[in-house]
């Protein structure tokens, strides 16, 4: 396709003023003169020469070396040449139709041949304007052969028209009016209203009155210019009325007057007019003649490249003056969807628009801080990417845009530059020159690459995000397959240059992983993956890396999940990564529980699952297995109950995304824990759990403990290592977090803890009582803890308490007498502050200590014996009993068994469950005290007889026995009788009910007989 080429060729400019507008104007008389006498500024210049009826010469440009040579004049419709010859066509002022010889105001000198004009000389300029930062920094020079390019004023010499009439602007604004009014039916009204606004707003510098005017009536100006943009049709061009309206706007924005900023409405304006241009057929179908239209003085084609020269010089005219840069970043704003259109004359359009624009800016750029461009990265992006860009047209173009990009890159970096680290500029600069050395400028700018490798040096973090995400979203453009390879190379050339950048690697690669889903090369991937390992074995930048990437959506989509899975992390980091996750989720625990969990909580738990999967951390998966174990315990104690709407979304999320109902923060949980036990060889705990329905008890809310208890218990009894590696860490655990997680905590200490510490001191493993783990959990600090926890108003850590004195009284054999008595003290403590409402609840537990408690009031030290019996008649009050007296006695039970017997018919008639009494007091047969075994084993003896004789039938007695008759080698005598009458007593318990049984026969076989 065709498309007018700027400066090549001589303007043919008609009065602004034509019959159809109202008068010509004439010079304004003396007393309206006002401001028209004071000398006339560069935009004014600018503005009285688009209006100047005098043709001028057309001015010479050579043209960059990255031009090709057959660039200007092999354009399929025409070129430059043929624009100038349907300039010269004979067309009449009446159509309004104006040819220019430049579309960039003003035209300056373009000394570009054979060098890359970085302006870096122009810099030094910059100095010395007032409205520049002072930097004296002499290091900062021109490259080798870059001559400055001065900016000259073309237009000084030219004549302007004086100011209008009175009489003629009276007439303009009536005209104007007019159309505020009424409808602007047919073309010529249109034309009318539109050149004498045209025509008044020569006026403005001049004349007060007019200045009023169009200030006062702006809103009906982009009103009406609306209207008008609309009415047009976007597949013909048969009228001038679009080229009238893009001259307007320029005009009036040369003043200072813009009619497409400052409002939504102007805003509007600006998108209408943009797409009206961009959005028109093809040269070649607009040129071919349609039915029914009338015939027109001049040729489709011409009125196009009027059209569109006007639309280019309607652009410039917005960063003539534009120290801010905010119109640049409205136009960048405006023209992003069309550089990225699939329709190749629509891309072409766009390119060309705003390359022209970056020319123009470059050349009349005079920064003043604020700035308000913030779409560096992202322009420059797409100004790569269309440099690779299969239609050759673009290509160019777009190379041409990005020449003028980098020497306003150059000239906005050095004024924003930290003047604290001005070295940074200086190796900048110097990095920039090398690489221009280091290839020609034909080769810049035909390979995207060295644009990146160019640009990088100079964008800050958050530029190289911009950049980063325009090249990935312009992955999934699957109609142009080249720009997807064009984009695959700028992205890995990206990564690879940052990481000598060390400060802008994590945000530059945490928007490349949020958008992994989009990235289907698997070069592309592997050097992401690559990179994300790379700098998260770092320990300065692991925190920063984890931070950008747990604010990837969750929960992790199966591109995520193949980045957390194939981390291929150093050994030495493998132990300090899992250790920063750790610490960001235990983190969430120390706060106050709230109604919506954190997000980093839940991401993090995903990643440590997905991190178990991968399985490439293995090593330190077993070193942290206790840790890890015990925080997602606590995470999924924090999880009940929520959904993934309860999650408190962070505003740093990269993507929104619907959370999925189907998936909660528990089930995260759960998974992660599950995937631990089985990464970490645990297969029997995770059976067991799996076998008792224990994952369902600690996903429950009520049950949450119990699921505790039975991994607790699990991890005791099939893995003692794990079981010491967790008690160790129980005492600061205990002490940290909040509410849930020291109750968690508190679940495992007195399931595994204080049980743990209990069974070493029965089993009196020596090499274990001497290991530092014991000495970290003494049984005092047991004692200590619990008691703290029967003073606690929750009730739930003080039914923990209770469950953790039951285990100290069951099992406490070999303890010291003081910490033994402590614990029945508070364990009769516990029994007396239990309210009324919480009877039923520890009434079980109560019944399940009196069998300890009554035989250690056999125990040979005075003061465990009489706390013993006072604690017994604690709990016979609670449970509304009278003990016999006999509990009382002194004397032992062995001398005494008529009262043994006493007690044991007591027990016998208010306990149930008497077969699980005797399997309790089987236990204390083992005990190291010679009074605990002998007063066990008499009690046993005597009890049997109450014990229902269908249980024996059911369970047997062979377990009782065998048991007695190990006692019967006991070396103690005294133990020995005891177990042999014993012995015989469940025997006889065991025969009896068979000779009634057989006496009932016999006695029914005589009573048959008699008869």
């Amino acid at each position: 396709m065709s498309l007018p080429r700027r400066g090549r060729g001589p303007r043919l400019a008609g009065s602004r003023v034509t019959g159809t507008a109202g008068p010509r104007a004439t010079a304004l008389s003396p007393q309206r003169t006002g401001r028209g006498a004071q000398a006339l500024s560069h935009a004014q210049r600018l503005t009285r020469r688009r209006h100047s009826s005098q043709q001028v010469p057309p001015e010479p440009e050579s043209q960059a070396d990255f031009r090709s040579g057959k660039w200007l004049f092999e354009r399929a419709g025409g070129d430059a040449r043929d624009s100038r010859q349907a300039l010269c066509a004979g067309i009449g002022s009446k159509h309004r139709i104006c040819g220019r010889e430049d579309v960039v105001i003003p035209c300056v000198s373009d000394n570009d041949s054979g060098s890359v004009d970085l302006q870096l000389s122009s810099i030094e300029d910059i100095r010395n304007r007032p409205s520049s930062v002072e930097n004296t920094d002499s290091d900062i020079s021109d490259f080798p052969g870059l001559p400055p390019e001065p900016l000259s004023d073309s237009f000084s010499s030219m004549a302007c028209p004086g100011p209008l009439g009175e009489i003629v602007i009276d007439t303009l604004i009536d005209s104007i009016k007019e159309g505020f009014n009424g409808d602007l039916k047919d073309e010529h009204e249109k034309l009318v209203f539109l050149r004498s606004l045209s025509s008044l707003s020569q006026n403005l510098p001049y004349d007060e009155t007019t200045e009023s005017f169009i200030n006062s009536h702006l809103v009906d100006i982009v009103h009406v210019l609306s209207v008008l943009v609309q009415e047009e049709s976007l597949h013909t061009l048969f009228s001038p009325v679009r080229q009238e309206i893009f001259v307007i706007i320029a005009g009036l924005s040369y003043l200072d007057v813009h009619l497409l900023f400052g409002s939504e409405d102007r805003a509007d304006l600006f998108s209408l007019v943009t797409r009206s241009l961009i959005t028109l057929p093809s040269l070649s179908i607009l040129s071919q003649p349609e039915e029914g239209m009338p015939s027109r003085p001049y040729t489709p084609e011409y009125l196009y490249r009027q059209t569109f020269q006007a639309f280019l010089e309607m652009l410039q005219s917005l960063v003539v003056k534009d120290p801010h840069l905010e119109n640049l970043d409205a136009i960048v704003k405006q023209m992003d969807p069309w550089l990225q259109s699939v329709v190749d004359h629509e891309r072409e359009r766009a390119t060309i628009s705003m390359s022209q624009v970056l020319k123009c800016l470059s050349r009349h750029l005079n920064l003043k801080l604020p700035l308000q461009f913030q779409r560096l990265g992202h322009l420059v992006a797409l100004m790569a990417l269309l440099c690779g860009d299969s239609l050759r047209e673009v290509a160019e173009e777009a190379a041409e845009g990005t020449h003028y990009l980098l020497r306003i890159t150059l000239r906005l970096k050095y004024i924003t530059h930290d003047k604290k680290n001005h070295q940074s500029l200086r190796n900048a600069l110097k990095k920039c020159r090398q690489l221009l050395e280091l290839c020609g400028i034909k080769q810049f700018y035909s390979c995207p690459v060295k644009i990146v490798q160019i640009f990088e040096v100079f964008l800050n973090a958050n530029e190289l995000c911009q950049f980063a995400i325009t090249t990935l979203d312009s992955l999934g453009n699957q109609s142009h397959p080249h720009t997807q390879g064009s984009a695959v190379e700028l992205l890995i050339t990206l990564v690879k240059d940052v990481e000598s950048q060390t400060e802008k690697v994590p945000e530059v690669v945490g928007v490349i992983c949020a958008r992994l889903s989009i990235i289907n090369q698997p070069r592309l991937r592997q050097q992401i993956i690559h990179t994300v390992s790379l700098f998260i074995s770092r320990p300065k930048y692991t925190d920063t890396m984890l931070s950008y990437l747990l604010c990837l959506p969750v929960p992790y989509d199966r591109h995520l999940a193949e980045l957390w899975r194939s981390l291929e992390v150093e050994l030495p980091s493998t132990t300090w990564l899992l250790w920063r996750l750790l610490k960001k989720l235990q983190k969430h625990h120390s706060m106050a529980p709230q109604e919506k969990t954190a997000y980093v909580a839940v991401a993090a738990t995903n990643a440590l699952y997905e991190l178990f999967v991968g399985n490439r951390l293995r090593a330190a998966m077993f070193r942290l297995c206790p840790q890890l174990l015990m925080t997602l315990l606590v995470q999924i104690h924090h999880s009940i109950g929520l959904t993934m709407s309860d999650i408190t979304v962070s505003s740093d999320l990269y993507t929104e995304q619907e959370m999925p109902s189907e998936v909660t923060p528990l089930c995260l949980a759960m998974q992660a824990t599950k995937m631990l036990l089985l990464r970490t060889l645990c297969w029997q705990e995770f059976y067991a759990m799996e076998k008792s329905r224990g994952w369902s008890l600690l996903g429950g809310n009520d049950c949450h403990l119990q699921g505790v208890f039975l991994l607790a218990n699990t991890l005791l009894e099939r893995n003692q290592d794990l079981a010491h590696k967790v008690m160790y860490l129980l005492v600061p655990l205990l002490n940290r977090g909040n509410e849930k997680h020291q109750l968690t905590s508190a679940g495992v200490f007195v399931e595994g803890g204080v049980r743990q510490s209990l069974v070493w001191l029965r089993s009196g493993c020596f090499q274990l009582l001497q290991s530092p783990v014991v000495k970290r959990l003494p049984n005092i600090y047991s004692v200590v803890r619990l008691r703290d926890w029967l003073l606690c108003g929750n009730n739930l850590f003080r039914i923990l308490a209770l469950r953790g004195l039951h285990h100290l009284v069951k099992h406490q054999k070999m303890v010291r007498p003081d910490v033994h008595r402590v614990s029945m003290t508070l364990f009769g403590a516990s029994v007396k502050a239990v309210k009324r409402a919480d009877r039923k609840g520890i009434e079980n537990q109560i019944l399940g200590s009196l069998i300890p408690l009554l035989l250690y009031s056999q125990d040979d030290i005075d003061a465990i014996a009489e706390e013993s019996k006072r604690v017994l008649s604690i709990c016979a009050t609670f449970l509304k009993w009278k003990l016999p007296r006999a509990v009382s006695c002194k004397d032992p039970w062995y001398i005494r068994p008529v009262q043994v017997g006493t007690i044991c018919k007591f027990f016998g008639k208010k306990c149930k469950g008497k077969i699980n009494i005797l399997a309790q007091t089987l236990t204390y047969t083992k005990n190291a005290k010679l009074p605990i075994r002998r007063t066990a084993v008499l009690f046993v003896g005597l009890f049997s007889k109450y014990v229902d004789s269908n249980e024996f039938k059911m369970q047997g007695t062979e377990w009782i026995e065998d048991d007695l008759r190990s006692l019967l080698h006991d070396p103690e005598p005294s133990l020995r009788v005891i177990a042999s009458r014993a012995l015989f007593r469940v025997q006889r318990v065991r025969i009896q009910p068979e000779a009634e049984q057989t006496i009932c026969w016999l006695r029914k076989h005589l009573c048959c007989l008699s008869a």
